[in-house]
């Protein structure tokens, strides 16, 4: 146990120590190379203007210049701060994995002392991993959730301004300021982007990439159609508004319909580690085998495995797409 942990330990400050010192040498270097960059760009503007203007959003990351420069290099790192940043969470890539890393040695510890054998550690070390992961996964489909329900008093809102006979880069302004989020700050961005300069069009094509939502889609191809063949905006928006409101009506039957489903899934979910914990307090002499033979090791990652298969056949069984 102590060698696991001075093993563990030696490897943390190792790690901590090759970055500081890779950041401290390469820090120079990254900065010179972002103003040759920016130097570079202003001479080829210079030379000869683009046609169109367009917004680069340059995202570290993280903040140590030579671990950045890693990261870039994998595209699902990238999809990763794009999670982060659709759920709100307010944490570079470079950092959430950094946290990740110290969760797993965590839950590695944590499941090493509890069960004495590396099979727990390891199962402690995966699971520890996943775990801010599966945070910042929830918080995303928690803001999207939000998102879908005030989408259509957002639609609503710019039909109405339409109608008014304001022009329609006006109207995503006063969605900005009047729709409580997550809609006001993806309209706000929204406005902003087509505001310095990004075209209309590109600029809906953005928050089809930062909210990758089906009403979403809808809303972006009948605006640029519209703008595109002509016909009445207002009237087109709202149509929309009623279906997605329609959807939303018949999403709330099924979750009705399914709610037994869930409550099975709960409960099969709860009820193994419910009663490991109960023979533990009762009788800890019945259940401790499970823990210290290694038959009782291999039951209990099977167990886990068909749990985990279970979770999913339920949840795809109840889930209904509508």
């Amino acid at each position: 146990m102590a060698a696991f942990a001075l093993a563990l330990l030696l490897f943390v400050a190792v790690t901590v120590a090759a970055f500081t010192l890779i950041s401290f040498f390469d820090e120079r270097t990254a900065r010179a190379r972002i103003l040759r960059n920016r130097l570079s760009n202003v001479d080829k503007t210079a030379e000869q203007p683009p046609p169109e203007t367009a917004l680069l959003r340059d995202e570290m990351l993280s903040k140590i210049p030579a671990f950045d420069t890693f990261l870039r290099r994998s595209e699902r790192v990238s999809e990763l701060q794009k999670i982060l940043a659709q759920g709100n969470v307010d944490m570079r890539a470079g950092n959430f994995l950094i946290l990740c890393a110290l969760c797993a040695i965590a839950f590695a510890m944590i499941a090493f002392l509890f069960g004495r054998s590396f099979v727990f550690a390891w199962a402690g070390l995966l699971l520890g991993f996943f775990v801010p992961y599966a945070y910042a996964a929830h918080m995303r489909t928690k803001r999207f959730a939000k998102f879908e329900e005030k989408f259509p008093e957002a639609i609503d809102t710019l039909a109405r301004a339409v109608r008014a006979g304001h022009a329609f880069t006006t109207a995503l302004e006063m969605i900005a300021n009047e729709i409580s989020e997550p809609v006001a700050s993806e309209f706000r961005q929204l406005y902003e982007e087509q505001k310095f300069g990004l075209p209309v069009r590109d600029a809906l094509i953005n928050l089809t990439q930062r909210v990758p939502l089906v009403d979403v889609k809808f809303f972006v191809t009948a605006v640029m159609l519209q703008r595109e063949t002509g016909g009445n905006l207002a009237e087109i928006l709202d149509n929309l508004s009623y279906v997605i409101r329609e959807r939303f009506k018949i999403l709330r039957q099924v979750r009705v319909h399914t709610a037994q489903g869930r409550l099975t899934m709960m409960l099969l979910m709860a009820l193994p580690p419910a009663v490991v914990m109960i023979m533990l307090t009762v009788n800890p002499g019945f259940i401790q085998p499970l823990f210290t033979d290694p038959l009782g090791h291999v039951l209990i990652v099977a167990g886990i495995c068909m749990q985990t298969m279970g979770y999913f056949f339920i949840r795809r069984i109840i889930r209904i797409q509508v």
